[in-house]
């Protein structure tokens, strides 16, 4: 038998306690305050930029040897967590920006990585990701955006749709295809910036929820780019695609808990607060019933959020066998996200009347919720992915 002395029995390490009550604090003061107006204005969360950048916490992944943090899996997922306690928008910056590079992080050549994860790192530009298009979602490999390979560069043309922070990123993980006889395996991955000429962008989206984020389309017409911002070799920009998201998809499972704990504990202290019939209505059975089930809930999606993590770590660290990412990474988001929408509606029923009205946070977590059923995977192609995936 393992002696205790050894490892900390299945729990985060007193640093990534640390992280946490860092991060809480950070959001508390510095993101929370904004975030109804946020929302209200459907404007960019720039005052949580600002707080993230400066206490290095927007791209905690980024290796150290790129002048990251070179946090792991489970730190990257507590920060964005934290965040997203508080505002569901401004925790797409930490998430986007992991999302966004990490094709270059696990395809690119050491030259590309230099190049980007270093001002990614200092907070000098974001990254956003671009596979969706107009008539290719559940089914990326339908893409039509096109990559000619002319001398020593390519020139890009096509419509991405759905990206997040579009227009506010310095930089675009664009899927294009290359080869369109060979379906998945004629599409490859490249590095487009805001600034090359063709790049444009869309209005922002009217959205239901993350209103802070912007949500555009992406313009791709004649963008000619150096060859050397390939990322991999030609032909596997898909396979990069789906391995980013095997990972990726943890940090939806992570904004989800993040907003589900925001309504949770937010519905906790109104119960106790609001009287009716002479006593706290927290004291009725009913209501203290509801509570249980979302406190248990949201304490199992975290459980499997955090294992995927670690798995996600482990797997990064080289351990590719018996890890199952690809089922842990589904089954996180998909379990998740259906919690926090369970229990941001949950939590609006107990402010009652109040509940409904801007007044009062939980409408906002309730509609921020409902989106992390949807990108990255909707939750009935994460049931296809782990069915096909089964540990």
């Amino acid at each position: 038998m393992a002696g205790s002395a050894d490892f900390d029995l299945y729990r985060p390490s007193e640093e990534h306690d640390m992280l946490r009550d860092a991060v809480r604090a950070l959001s508390e003061a510095k993101i929370a305050p904004f975030a109804a107006a946020v929302d209200e204005e459907a404007r960019f969360p720039q005052e949580a930029l600002d707080a993230l950048v400066a206490a290095d916490l927007h791209a905690v992944h980024v290796p150290e040897e790129y002048g990251g943090a070179g946090a792991d899996a489970l730190a990257t997922v507590i920060v964005i967590e934290e965040v997203a306690r508080v505002c569901a928008s401004s925790s797409l910056i930490p998430a986007v920006n992991k999302l966004g590079s990490l094709p270059v992080i696990l395809s690119g050549g050491e030259d590309l990585k230099k190049k980007y994860l270093g001002p990614l790192a200092k907070g000098d530009g974001m990254f956003s990701y671009c596979l969706s298009e107009p008539d290719a979602g559940s089914d990326a490999g339908g893409m039509k955006t096109k990559a000619v390979r002319d001398g020593d560069s390519y020139v890009l043309n096509g419509v991405k749709r759905w990206i997040t922070n579009a227009g506010v990123s310095d930089y675009y993980t664009v899927m294009a295809v290359t080869d369109p006889d060979l379906r998945t395996k004629g599409i490859s991955a490249f590095v487009v910036e805001k600034d090359d000429e063709g790049v444009s962008f869309g209005a922002p989206e009217k959205k239901l929820g993350i209103k802070g984020s912007p949500t555009r389309e992406v313009y791709l017409d004649n963008v000619r780019i150096p060859a050397d911002r390939l990322i991999g070799p030609e032909g596997t920009g898909f396979a990069t695609a789906m391995k980013t998201l095997d990972h990726t998809r943890i940090t939806i499972a992570a904004q989800a808990l993040g907003i589900a704990q925001g309504a949770l504990d937010y519905a906790a202290g109104y119960v106790q607060e609001r009287k009716q019939f002479g006593k706290p209505i927290g004291d009725f059975q009913g209501v203290q019933f509801m509570l249980a089930d979302m406190a248990m809930k949201l304490e199992a999606a975290r459980q499997l959020t955090y294992s995927a993590a670690a798995r996600s770590q482990r797997t990064s660290d080289g351990g590719r066998n018996k890890e199952h990412l690809t089922f842990f990474g589904a089954a996180a988001k998909c379990f998740a996200s259906d919690v926090a929408m369970e229990i941001t509606t949950d939590a609006v029923q107990l402010l009652g009347g109040y509940g409904y009205t801007r007044d009062y946070p939980v409408e906002r977590m309730m509609r921020d919720a409902k989106i992390t059923q949807i990108y990255e995977g909707t939750n009935q192609v994460q049931r296809i992915v782990m069915a096909r995936n089964l540990p």
